[in-house]
């Protein structure tokens, strides 16, 4: 039995019920000419949603997606150096001493599983650092995907892959030259490593990496030229956070700063959250609020599926991928 035919047969109501309608709401946004981005909060690089996520990227199921720093480095660090990684099924019975045996050996830890700070990290630092000071020399600047694109690009890495590359979401991004944002790139481990370059004076330009608001200026320019009535832009949030936040702005910001009145509203929209809507959050907030943002509208076909992403997203893309 196919993985969607057990779905539509087995997911008949609540959060069940809300992926089949989110997923089919999906297929149909594309089938009517949409386009379609993908946010990723939270470490679904870590959990390795690129198994799942790659092939909707070769199969033209995504347009553009929107990436926490986190996500955008960590894709990476699994690619180069999975073999080093360790899981921890009863991260929840470690004792402080065990997190700081962790901390000694080097092991980072996300939840269940531990990157490895040589393999990983330290690995993709001397890479990425030889193209930001060739930019930085050259009086250049990039985008931080760009630059994990040339890298990927470039061949430096290929005999360090530990898994199956088709595996890896940014690189099948990379390869189509896929639209990224990835705001607050700031708050990620090459982030930090960056400006501790910029500190020491090996980047003389701190604008060598281009910022948020750059991103957010390439995205008004890509949402208006995308987004037409016909063609609308749909809106696949992973969890919440700036990965979501971020780019979903952009519509109110063209409509209300830009006074640009003839640019449709975000064609499609569905959340997968865990999050506690009376707690104020960002995560939690249901889709019927960003109404009073100008972010949605009031005929938008919106989802909300309250559960843990890792389980949720991969389903979803099964069904859009017909599998």
């Amino acid at each position: 039995m196919k993985i969607t035919e057990f779905l539509k047969h087995n997911y008949r109501h609540f959060n069940a019920a809300a992926l089949i309608d989110a997923a089919e709401g999906y297929k149909a946004h594309l089938d009517n000419n949409g386009k379609m981005m993908i946010t990723l909060a939270g470490a679904m690089s870590t959990a390795e949603l690129g198994i799942s996520l790659a092939e909707m990227i070769r199969q033209d199921k995504v347009q553009i997606i929107s990436c926490t720093g986190a996500n955008l480095e960590e894709d990476v660090f699994n690619l180069v150096a999975h073999n080093y990684y360790e899981r921890i099924p009863n991260y929840r019975d470690l004792s402080p001493e065990q997190e700081q045996d962790l901390l000694d050996r080097h092991m980072n830890r996300v939840t269940d599983t531990c990157i490895p700070e040589m393999e990983a990290m330290r690995r993709i630092e001397n890479v990425i650092l030889e193209e930001w000071m060739k930019a930085d020399q050259a009086g250049e600047s990039y985008f931080p995907h760009e630059f994990f694109y040339k890298i990927l690009l470039s061949g430096k890495l290929d005999e360090s892959f530990q898994i199956d590359p088709k595996n890896s979401w940014l690189l099948e991004a990379a390869k189509k030259n896929l639209p990224m944002v990835v705001p607050g790139w700031e708050d990620s481990t090459l982030g930090n490593m960056y400006a501790g370059h910029v500190i020491a004076g090996d980047i003389k330009n701190v604008h060598t990496v281009r910022s948020g608001i750059e991103y957010m200026i390439f995205l008004a320019e890509w949402y208006t030229n995308n987004a037409k009535d016909e063609s609308t832009v749909g809106f696949f949030q992973i969890g919440g956070g700036i990965a979501g936040d971020f780019p979903i702005c952009v519509v109110p910001m063209l409509h209300q700063d830009l006074q640009r009145d003839n640019v449709p509203l975000w064609g499609y929209f569905c959340q997968i959250s865990d999050s506690t809507t009376s707690y104020g959050s960002y995560s939690g907030a249901v889709p019927n609020e960003k109404i009073t943002w100008g972010k949605l509208g009031l005929e938008t076909p919106k989802y909300i599926i309250e559960s843990d992403a890792t389980i949720v997203a991969p389903l979803v893309f099964a069904i859009v991928l017909d599998q």
